[in-house]
């Protein structure tokens, strides 16, 4: 008995602890700025050794990895686009959760207005 009912709060935290395939989950919620060619001090590579390319739809963030997709929803419109992870930033001084390239900024918020209230899931 005490072997069968081991056996089944095995099963049940496994059951628990398993993410469904195509499920999200929220890891920052934050400000996104955006960044250019343009911008003074920009690389002509990212931390990847990419060439970094304002008009592609990557990222920059520092905990996660290289190649990470994620989706980034704008808090006050509800628009999204997804990313990929490509390049460190932004600088931690600056307060901001996450820097998106001009192309990709420009799909969830008006360039002018510069930051965003986001919110950055893993895909």
């Amino acid at each position: 008995m005490k072997k069968a009912t081991v056996i089944l709060i095995v099963l049940i935290a496994v059951v628990f602890s398993i993410k469904e395939v195509g499920t999200t989950s929220v890891i920052i919620k934050g400000k996104a700025s955006w960044y250019s060619q343009n911008d003074p001090g920009i690389l002509l590579t990212t931390a990847n050794m990419e060439r970094f390319d304002d008009s592609q739809l990557t990222c920059a963030v520092w905990d996660l990895a290289f190649n990470a997709i994620l989706k980034v929803t704008n808090l006050e419109n509800g628009k999204s686009v997804f990313v990929r992870v490509n390049d460190r930033g932004p600088a931690r001084r600056l307060n901001r959760a996450i820097d998106l390239t001009k192309e990709a900024f420009s799909r969830i918020a008006d360039l002018d207005k510069g930051l965003a209230d986001v919110s950055v899931e893993i895909i």
